[in-house]
């Protein structure tokens, strides 16, 4: 029988987003439907508009999505309508080599599933028929989605769903870039590379693993401000500064033990690695265009013993992750709801994805009546 659902599209490359009435299949086997709660408006949903992450369109944005199960498919045994859930951008198959070894946000399954569920199809439609490709296999900025059953993960109906929305992307991204990936020392000197809702979320997951100095650097004022208020001990504004990494480098006395580039820029990424003290670690957490290059001196990387990395979903293990998660949010450990700045309705999507562009602090999210 399916829905229909009121959903937000990228149809032109560069163009503003578009709402439109679609059509939403029932799940088919190993899926469940979703009436979608509330969905963060993401730098990653941005970057697919204008094209720095390629993607086909039609698109259905949105992955960062917290509702209710209102319908499930064949063969599902872990979800029941009624359940309240949260997606997963990276839809994890559970026995694959990467999820054997306890490293599920590199699963193989996600790559098929980049703009359809993992069978290749989609659930979605417009009002001609014509299929919409969902964003990493979820398409979770609308009203109602179907997702694979790998695509959620079920969380304590207690938890406020406009909270655990956030937690499926931004959240996890940032902070388990510092406590999965890097896995922050107590009395270490961290340091964080753009303070949008994932670098703001680097900077408290520092924080939380007890990092002494947690040094915040943008280009604005007021997101440094708000850093601060999720643990940054020191601010930077590379506004106009001709050597900002000598300065970097006097500030920490030395260099940073991390450093995380939460802003998808090559020359950024190169940045984060030269503030390192010998032994220190660089986090590459932003995406990057496709076309952008990382340069380091080669002789200084042996030397240095340094070490680059990246961080995907920040390292997750959504079954375990998300609700420890919740836990530091109910123990006051985890700021969330001074992380969301500003809600929008899904008809204000436009003015969100607007907002966004210009830099708009903290997060956006879109709530569902």
């Amino acid at each position: 029988m399916g829905r229909q659902a009121k959903a937000v599209l990228s149809r032109q490359i560069g163009a503003p987003v578009v709402v439109e009435t679609i059509d939403v299949e029932d799940p088919h086997h190993n899926e469940v439907m979703i009436r979608i709660a509330a969905c963060g408006v993401c730098h990653s949903d941005l970057s697919a508009t204008n094209g720095t992450i390629p993607y086909p369109l039609p698109l259905i944005l949105g992955h960062e999505g917290a509702g209710v199960v209102v319908a499930v498919g064949e063969g599902v045994t872990r979800y029941a309508v009624g359940d309240h859930v949260v997606s997963s951008f990276v839809s994890m198959c559970g026995h694959c080599h990467y999820c054997q070894s306890g490293r599920p946000q590199l699963c193989v399954q996600s790559l098929q599933a980049r703009f359809t569920l993992p069978d290749g199809t989609v659930r979605t439609h417009d009002s001609s028929g014509a299929a919409l490709n969902v964003f990493s296999g979820c398409g979770v900025m609308a009203e109602y989605a179907t997702l694979h059953a790998d695509s959620v993960v079920k969380i304590d109906k207690e938890m406020p769903l406009d909270r655990a929305a956030l937690i499926s992307c931004g959240v996890m991204t940032g902070v388990g870039a510092a406590t999965n990936t890097a896995k922050v020392q107590a009395g270490s000197i961290a340091m964080v590379f753009g303070c949008g809702g994932v670098g703001l979320n680097a900077v408290q997951g520092c924080a939380i693993a007890g990092a002494s100095m947690i040094v915040a650097v943008d280009t604005s004022d007021e997101q440094l401000a708000l850093a601060r208020k999720f643990g940054a001990t020191h601010v930077f504004n590379v506004t106009g500064q001709d050597n900002p990494g000598k300065a970097l480098f006097k500030l920490t006395g030395g260099g940073a033990d991390y450093a995380f580039d939460c802003t998808g820029v090559g020359k950024v990424s190169e940045q984060a690695w030269n503030v390192l003290r010998r032994g220190g670690m660089a986090v590459i957490v932003g995406i990057a265009g496709p076309k952008d290059q990382i340069c380091l001196n080669a002789q200084m990387v042996a030397v240095s013993e340094k070490v680059l990395t990246g961080s995907y979903y920040g390292s997750a293990r959504p079954e375990q992750d998300f609700p420890r998660l919740i836990g530091l949010y109910r123990r006051g450990l985890l700021k969330l709801d001074e992380l969301i700045t500003q809600t929008y309705t899904i008809d204000e999507a436009p003015r969100a994805f607007a907002d966004l562009h210009k830099g708009r602090q903290g997060r956006g999210v879109i709530v569902f009546g």
